[in-house]
């Protein structure tokens, strides 16, 4: 997407007040704008969920298929946990105003079997830039059987995807674990974005190396270690990752996926014709603004337009961060989305599934 831009010349009165606004806020009210206590209090339960269970059935004292599966899954809602309210934070560099910090905390995602590097430019470059713009927005850049964008070619089989993609959300941290770091890694390359000598090379050794030690401590040695068969020790396993990406992929879908997102297209030139933070604003909606353990629990991204608007700011500052982009957006007529609960944001995506497997 080299050559895709957004409108200069359209940039408004409202980014301008905006970006004051929140930048009045922080000093305002003398707070910084990385992680605090809360984060840290987060990281270390979030970490503890994740790694616990797997170092109880690394013990060798788990016989109980049931107890075995259990362990498992909870592991994976910390997997979910650590993905959605640690590295997500780490990796756009709002944890800490420590780099070193961010970056250790940012190769969490390393520990649970995939790419801080792949992530970083399918996440924050591609999806935070050109966000719904179908070929540029990574996330809405699924296989053949799935359609998240209006613009993407129709396949019949795209009619029945509000009931399948359910399994395939599932499959989401599967597919990272295995296939997709190689296969994504490959084509960013291709993309021109590893341009440096070795650079490539280097962070492909890095992901072959990482996802060793990622089945080595949470496949392998439960293996050898749970006194039941290894089949169902690699169910269980599964099962955490089903969990997780379950998890993940309802969250992060429900945001821009939506009857009333749009799905801008670029010009001739290859432009489009709204400035960044309008686009933003008009691809993304938030959702449970009232719902304060359901916000902790999943990194604060019920509140995706003030991430997306600004992603180098921790979530632990969204919700107040809202009221002064929905005032402000009031103040200038401009549309701020919002669903009351997650069902309802759900339900919505649902819709505009069946309807994007229509027409």
């Amino acid at each position: 997407m080299e050559n895709l831009t957004f409108s200069k010349s359209a940039k408004s009165e409202f980014s301008k007040t905006l970006r004051k606004r929140v930048d009045d806020y922080f000093k305002e009210t003398n707070t910084s704008k990385y992680g605090n206590n809360d984060m840290v209090a987060k990281t270390i339960f979030m970490l503890s969920l994740l790694f616990l269970p797997i170092i109880v059935l690394c013990t060798g004292l788990v016989a109980d298929p049931l107890l075995l599966f259990t362990l498992y899954i909870i592991s994976g809602l910390g997997m979910a946990g650590v993905g959605m309210g640690v590295m997500h934070d780490a990796i756009h560099g709002s944890y800490s105003k420590n780099r070193r910090i961010n970056k250790l905390m940012g190769y969490s995602i390393n520990l649970l079997g995939s790419n801080a590097s792949v992530w970083r430019i399918q996440h924050n470059v591609l999806h935070h830039t050109y966000t719904n713009i179908n070929h540029g927005d990574d996330d809405i850049n699924p296989p053949f059987f799935l359609r998240f964008s209006p613009h993407a070619k129709l396949y019949w089989i795209h009619r029945f995807q509000h009931v399948y993609v359910w399994l395939f959300y599932g499959l989401a941290t599967v597919s990272w674990i295995t296939v997709k770091d190689f296969i994504r890694i490959s084509r960013y390359k291709k993309m021109g974005f590893y341009k440096k000598e070795g650079e490539y090379a280097k962070e492909m050794v890095n992901i072959i190396i990482w996802k060793i030690i990622y089945y080595a401590y949470a496949l392998a040695l439960p293996i050898i270690m749970v006194p039941l068969p290894a089949w169902m020790v690699v169910l269980a396993f599964f099962t955490m990752h089903f969990v997780t990406g379950f998890c993940i992929s309802i969250i992060f879908q429900s945001a821009h996926i939506l009857s009333d997102t749009e799905f801008p297209e670029p010009n001739e030139e290859g432009t489009i014709t709204s400035e960044w933070i309008a686009h933003q604003l008009a691809t993304t909606s938030n959702f449970a603004p009232r719902s304060k353990y359901f916000s902790w629990l999943i990194g604060g991204l019920n509140y995706q337009i003030e991430h997306h608007l600004f992603p180098n700011v921790c979530h632990v500052h969204y919700k107040k961060l809202s009221k002064i982009v929905s005032e402000t957006a009031k103040e200038f007529d401009t549309p701020y989305l919002v669903k009351e609960n997650f069902l309802l944001a759900l339900w919505d995506h649902t819709k505009m599934l069946r309807q994007l497997g229509r027409a």
